[in-house]
């Protein structure tokens, strides 16, 4: 009997377990999501689009909603856009399953109108339990639409942009939708000034995490 207690411990180090249990609270939460009929939207998607990436990423990427790639494939950031967002996170040294990528919204608006905001209202909650489970240290923002949206403001990009922004608990970075650089190259200067001042906010919160470690270990 007494062996069989030891059979059964879990020697699983806290991370992993951690981790773990934030990827079942993930995977649970789109198998909900994919029955949600809260809105109009459910009767003109294809697949709801709840997001994915590391379970317990330090940094969550918001988008507004899903497109018409991403309404195909149940996944978020895949066509155009999503390969231009890819390059831009490989400029400033992540990769894609480092971080989380998701939308406000996870069904695709038609036509990819803006979202409406009874459609906002009913998907809020998915995101902010995604923010919940994950618990990110930084959120970049992608666009005027999910910036105004998450950050209760009607804010130009102009004033949203090129600083750190506290909401809730979280570290915000505002910067261009890939799609918006896609259709103005020129706001890629922009755009990567945003990216790099927010590594090096990353690199800096990492490094202090770093040292409260040791000095717990001391």
């Amino acid at each position: 009997m007494q062996g069989s207690l030891f059979d059964s411990e879990d020697n699983t180090p806290s991370e992993e377990r951690i981790a773990l249990s934030a990827a079942e609270e993930l995977a649970k939460l789109q198998e909900t999501a994919k029955e949600c009929r809260k809105c109009r939207l459910a009767s003109t998607r294809r697949n709801v689009v709840v997001g994915e990436g590391n379970p317990r990423a330090d940094m969550v990427i918001i988008g507004e909603a899903p497109g018409a790639d991403e309404d195909a494939s149940g996944r978020p950031f895949v066509g155009r856009s999503g390969q231009l967002l890819g390059k831009i996170l490989q400029a400033v040294h992540f990769e894609r399953e480092e971080v989380y990528i998701c939308n406000i919204l996870k069904c695709r608006p038609p036509g990819n109108r803006n979202p409406l905001q009874d459609e906002i209202f009913c998907c809020m909650p998915w995101l902010l339990r995604q923010l919940e489970i994950i618990k990110p240290e930084i959120i970049l923002i992608l666009g005027k639409v999910a910036a105004n949206t998450i950050l209760e403001n009607n804010l130009s990009m102009g004033v949203m942009r090129g600083r750190l922004i506290r909401w809730k608990e979280f570290d915000c970075f505002v910067t261009y939708h890939p799609a918006a650089l896609l259709r103005n190259p020129n706001w890629k200067r922009a755009c990567w000034e945003d990216v790099q001042m927010m590594r090096r906010h990353y690199e800096k919160s990492s490094r202090r995490e770093t040292l409260h470690k040791h000095e717990i270990e001391r």
